[in-house]
């Protein structure tokens, strides 16, 4: 009951701070909802399914260049924009879960892995499209592009707000529906959902999907949010930052990737504004939450 209370008080808290707070904060929250939303994505993958991906960020990564590309080369519609980043990041997802679905563990690490940095290497190589090393600027602005009234990094923030609250009450539908708890049940033994009738490769391909969709939904809003594209967003360094913060928030909840994401986030901006050895400071932040709390820090909150 108090932790519902509490991720309420939080909820407001969020609707209620940005008008009153200066545009570098409202930045951040910014950035912390859109990786939020992403965090949630692979735990889809690594909390509720138990597969661990190393190659997520790819969606990402892929579904903000379609917007890059269609916006300042094609100078496509605003909605063109946001469907076809959406459509490629999840189409992308559905012929790579034809190869991954198949195999469990390390296996599958090493695999998404791989396929990871497949897609980091054409965004790197493929220079007349992606711009190679030097990525794709000049991505119109949101209320620009649309031609909506509302302007400025507030709005930003509350359509923001919005998308990530409509995808975060489909993801906790998902998984407390019964394809869910067959998510957990796979998680937990996969040979025994077998023998019960449940077939686990079509549930783990449609995880992997549904997943790499909700990773596109963040890269598209990321786009419009920063307004360049580099490689930089599908390498092993990106991908393994989100593993973390699922990890160090808590695997198999939703709130916990979230909690996780805000606390990356606001490591990485704040700390490095002070020091440059800020990656040392959120490794041992890394290491202490792991030896204190192994399963997270939402779900070490629930054990108390």
């Amino acid at each position: 009951m108090r932790g519902r209370v509490g991720i309420v008080l939080v909820i407001l808290l969020l609707i209620a701070s940005p008008p009153w707070l200066a545009s570098y904060w409202v930045g951040l929250l910014t950035q912390m909802l859109i990786f939020a939303l992403l965090a949630m994505s692979l735990d889809i993958l690594l909390g509720y399914t138990g597969l661990p991906s190393l190659g997520h960020a790819g969606f990402f990564g892929v579904a903000a260049y379609a917007v890059a590309v269609l916006s300042t080369t094609y100078h496509a519609g605003f909605w063109t924009c946001v469907v076809s980043g959406i459509l490629i990041g999840t189409l992308l997802s559905a012929i790579l879960g034809l190869l991954v679905s198949h195999v469990r563990d390390v296996y599958f690490l090493m695999i998404t892995l791989a396929l990871g940095m497949v897609l980091w290497g054409l965004s790197y190589r493929w220079i007349p499209v992606t711009g190679g090393d030097n990525g794709i600027s000049g991505i119109p602005r949101l209320d620009a592009h649309a031609g909506w009234p509302f302007a400025g990094p507030v709005a930003f923030y509350y359509l923001t707000l919005l998308v990530f609250a409509v995808c975060g009450v489909l993801l906790a539908l998902l998984v407390s529906s019964p394809f869910g708890f067959t998510l957990k049940g796979i998680r937990e033994n996969e040979s025994r959902m077998k023998s019960l009738g449940f077939n686990t490769w079509l549930h783990c391909y449609i995880s992997y999907v549904i997943a790499g969709a909700c990773a596109s939904v963040a890269g598209v809003v990321w786009a419009y949010y920063n307004g360049f594209v580099s490689p930089t967003y599908l390498d092993l360094t990106a991908s393994s930052e989100l593993f973390l913060m699922v990890t160090l928030g808590g695997p198999g909840t939703l709130v916990g990737p979230v909690l996780g994401a805000g606390a990356i986030v606001l490591l990485k901006n704040v700390i490095s504004a002070y020091t440059q050895r800020w990656l040392l400071i959120l490794g041992a932040v890394y290491i202490i939450t792991m030896l204190a709390a192994p399963q997270g820090l939402w779900n070490y909150r629930r054990r108390v």
